[in-house]
């Protein structure tokens, strides 16, 4: 059995999100679809990314893997490379497939995933209309990034996810940043070990609030206290959202990284 790494690019405007769904167009069903055709397998593989994208949300960076018990890996590799170029739809390509190293999860070796949201805060070029969320108000980017400063580092982010039976919401949120770009829309960089569902919107949505002159830093600071998702927090579109990239330690501190996140994550580690 071998495993394959395969990094992803798509536009999420035609997509149900990444995970599969009968009856629905997804990236990971389009995917599998393809790779079980140019591989003329007897059913699809499945496939496991690094983040679980919700409808309509765009990947530049997205990081998958697949198992596969066939000869030759590296004509694998050539074969997956060449056919799914020709093969893919124009809103979704494989950039890469590579035999991962050992130890390599697409989830769960990953140490960081960092997203950009992007605002419009005047007028819009049309072309960037799919990709970019308008705000009615001017964005006060000194107030934002100051305000973001004590969301970094160890925190319960329950108060901006949905939620998930099981799933913990203690993150490490590595960057939490915004600048304006020479056209005049913003960018919000947001890094974190982890995201749990609609987290990253979630946060862009309240700092919006602080930065439209809504809400006040303080209230922001102190949704880190709730015990659940907070109806104050707006969650923003899907179109603005990408995925840039996901990091991924050394290949000999892999397998401890594996173990390490499949661990529960909690406030008291």
């Amino acid at each position: 059995m071998t495993r394959y790494r395969l990094d992803i690019s798509y536009d999420g405007t035609g997509f149900h999100g990444w995970a599969g769904q009968p009856g629905l167009r997804t990236v990971q069903g389009e995917l599998e679809t393809w790779i079980g055709r140019v591989l003329r397998l007897p059913t699809p593989p499945e496939l496991t990314c690094a983040g679980r994208t919700d409808a309509g949300v765009h990947a530049r960076g997205q990081v998958a893997h697949l198992d596969l018990d066939l000869p030759d890996p590296d004509a694998v590799v050539a074969t997956l490379q060449r056919r799914l170029r020709a093969a893919l739809p124009e809103d979704v390509t494989v950039r890469r497939v590579s035999i991962a190293p050992d130890g390599f999860d697409a989830r769960f070796a990953a140490i960081w995933r960092h997203y950009v949201y992007r605002l419009a805060d005047a007028d819009l070029d049309p072309l960037d209309r799919f990709t970019t969320a308008r705000v009615k108000q001017p964005l006060d980017l000194e107030l934002l990034n100051r305000a973001a400063q004590p969301l970094l580092g160890l925190h319960d982010f329950v108060a901006f996810c949905r939620f998930r039976e099981g799933a913990t919401s203690v993150r490490e949120l590595q960057q939490l940043a915004a600048h304006r770009l020479p056209d005049g829309r913003v960018e919000l960089h947001v890094r974190a070990d982890a995201f749990c569902h609609s987290m990253v919107r979630s946060l862009t949505g309240a700092l919006v609030e602080v930065a439209t002159g809504r809400r006040s830093p303080d209230w922001l600071a102190g949704l880190l206290a709730a015990d659940q998702r907070s109806g104050e927090v707006p969650v923003m579109p899907a179109h603005g959202l990408v995925l840039e990239q996901v990091g991924y330690p050394s290949d000999d501190e892999l397998a401890a990284r594996v173990s390490q996140a499949k661990a529960r994550r909690s406030l008291e580690d």
